[in-house]
């Protein structure tokens, strides 16, 4: 019987294999999963196996409580503003040697030990993303500065469509280059949806700390399994969508608006949340569209 119920859910799967086949999907990992060996190992196992059926994935990734260490170690302290990193030189310096010398050479090297292939920057003389120096807009109007923080102004698509045609999954770090030549840090999530975007993907998955968007977030019961652009906007506005979330369902929505068919926030701590949440009729978390 357990045989047959293995064989049920691949061919409940057949039907999403078939439809995202070629499709690209950019996932942004992040969340405690990047501090848990076996959470990490079961994401990269689902982006592995989504290579291998086709599916062509994207990762984008952070690196917030690595980077808090490294900074604790240095005898700097975090500063955050609108939930963004502020980003002296000092700070940069560290963001750049942990997000490109530990994270991705580490998360290029499980998939490679996975049997999957994988490529990140290399030292930078890859530059899948450029950007500017931004400014968030201040309650009272005025702009703030956030450092060494920048949006992203182009990704380089042929780079990532040549590498994921010849089934590699790119590896990418939430950092652009400027016109200078020079590095910003760049928000993981808002990078994953510009990636989206100019990819014009298929979907954006976000990796989170959640099981996706709940009503009530002392009650992981409560999840919201599905929701549209306007439904979000509600929430926001009713307070239940706030603070570290916040910069997420900004990120689907930038991505939907840009033609990202659908995004997902699923909880990375699940062992392979990727599969069910893509291969499964229900899901594990919270999907966004804009409903036609």
């Amino acid at each position: 019987m357990d045989a047959i119920y293995k064989a049920d859910i691949l061919i409940e799967a057949l039907s999403y294999i078939r439809q995202f086949r070629d499709r690209l999907t950019v996932i942004k990992l992040g969340g405690s999963a990047m501090d848990d060996p076996e959470a990490l190992r079961a994401i990269l196992l689902d982006v592995i196996f989504m290579e291998t059926v086709g599916l062509r994935p994207v990762l984008v990734h952070g690196g917030g409580k690595p980077i808090d260490r490294a900074m604790a170690k240095a005898g700097l302290a975090p500063r955050k503003v609108q939930g963004r990193r502020y980003t002296d030189d000092a700070t940069l310096e560290i963001v750049v040697r942990v997000l490109m010398q530990e994270i991705n050479t580490d998360i290029e090297k499980q998939i490679r030990a996975l049997g999957g292939r994988a490529v990140g920057p290399h030292g930078g003389s890859l530059h899948y993303l450029h950007g500017e120096k931004t400014l968030l807009p201040g309650a009272d109007g005025q702009p703030i500065d956030l450092g060494r923080v920048g949006r992203v102004t182009r990704v380089d698509v042929d780079l990532i469509r040549d590498f994921c045609a010849a089934c590699v999954v790119p590896v990418i770090p939430s950092l652009a280059i400027d016109a200078q030549g020079r590095w910003l840090n760049i928000n993981a999530d808002t990078a994953a949806a510009a990636v989206a975007a100019q990819l014009g993907a298929e979907k954006l998955v976000l990796l989170t700390d959640t099981p996706g968007i709940l009503r009530d977030v002392r009650d992981p019961q409560s999840l919201l399994s599905s929701l549209d652009t306007e439904e979000i906007q509600a929430l926001v506005r009713q307070g239940v969508i706030d603070s570290g979330m916040l910069p997420k369902v900004e990120a689907c929505i930038d991505a939907l608006n840009a033609g990202v068919k659908k995004t997902h926030i699923i909880d990375g701590r699940l062992r392979h949340s990727l599969l069910l949440e893509i291969y499964t009729h229900h899901g594990v978390g919270t999907e966004i569209v804009i409903r036609r």
